[in-house]
């Protein structure tokens, strides 16, 4: 698959205007405007950029939309600001409503598994009460703390939580940054350097690195939210698979086996190989899991 830079990344993409700050996007039409639209929704600390090994085969079929979200890539990151879940749904939903689309399929990682959660939550709200408002088809979830409790975050994640986050945020070097990146990849698909390279760069756009502390407020989030998100996704009508690389330390395979624990009749797709990021690890095995997911769907 053909390396594509950030700067191609972001040349390509779109900005919109939410609560007076860019947000950054990607859109590809390929497929047409009447195909089912998918909307991606990337990991911490990273972007929307995380996804480009999928791109081009998935544009073939869907309609695709992956932002950035506040705080993180090429969107804006104000440096006083109350970072939420829950505002990142908010801010999704807007989008979405400027399009016009009421209808998403989900692909999502990580921070972006917690802010699907949310989008679920509400989506179960209105099909109970028959409200207006963004409705989903489906739900593919790639390596994200669904479960709090068997959520292993790496210490620097605890440290930039904890009271002197605000000064670990500031002397977060290169070195260190990549080290951690690094450490959270599959030991045979490690990243290449110019991933490395484009991860950093991502965190820093924007003088991001100061406010990686800030970001860390889901990680509370995902315990008081816990049962009301996790409830939606046990009792939910909405098809959901789960991909998950087992050598991820993070949310690997305590979150795979928590996963079927809790879940009815759970769709799990097991990564032996793969860490955290295995839409960058195996893209070719995420593809052909996803395709296999949504070909189930057709034949519904």
């Amino acid at each position: 698959m053909q390396y594509i830079t950030p700067e191609d990344w972001q040349a390509s993409g779109k900005y919109f205007n939410y609560i007076s700050n860019k947000i950054f996007y990607k859109e590809s039409e390929l497929a047409g405007e009447d195909a089912p639209v998918l909307l991606m929704l990337h990991g911490f600390p990273t972007a929307s950029w995380d996804w480009y090994k999928l791109w081009d085969k998935l544009s073939k079929k869907f309609r695709l939309i992956a932002p950035d979200f506040i705080g993180f890539g090429f969107s804006d990151k104000p440096r006083e600001y109350q970072y939420s879940i829950l505002d990142q749904a908010d801010m999704l939903e807007l989008l979405l409503s400027k399009k016009r689309i009421n209808k998403v399929h989900l692909l999502a990682h990580d921070y972006g598994d917690t802010v699907a959660q949310e989008l679920l939550a509400r989506h179960q709200d209105r099909v109970q009460f028959r409200e207006d408002g963004v409705l989903l088809s489906s739900i593919s979830l790639l390596n994200g703390g669904i479960f709090p409790e068997v959520h292993h975050p790496k210490p620097i994640q605890k440290l930039l939580l904890g009271p002197f986050g605000k000064f670990v945020a500031k002397f977060l070097t290169e070195k260190k940054f990549r080290e951690n990146m690094v450490a959270v990849f599959g030991k045979d698909f490690p990243p290449s350097d110019k991933e490395l390279n484009a991860f950093w760069q991502l965190v820093n756009y924007n003088n991001g690195q100061q406010i990686t502390h800030k970001l860390m407020h889901y990680m509370r989030e995902r315990k008081t939210e816990r049962t009301r998100w996790v409830e939606s996704l046990r009792k939910t009508k909405v098809p959901v698979r789960f991909i998950d690389g087992l050598q991820d330390t993070i949310s690997g395979k305590d979150m795979a086996a928590r996963y079927k624990e809790l879940i009815t009749n759970p769709d799990v797709i097991e990564l032996p190989d793969a860490g955290h990021y295995p839409q960058i690890e195996q893209p070719e095995e995420v593809l052909k899991h996803f395709f296999e997911f949504h070909g189930k769907l057709e034949g519904v």
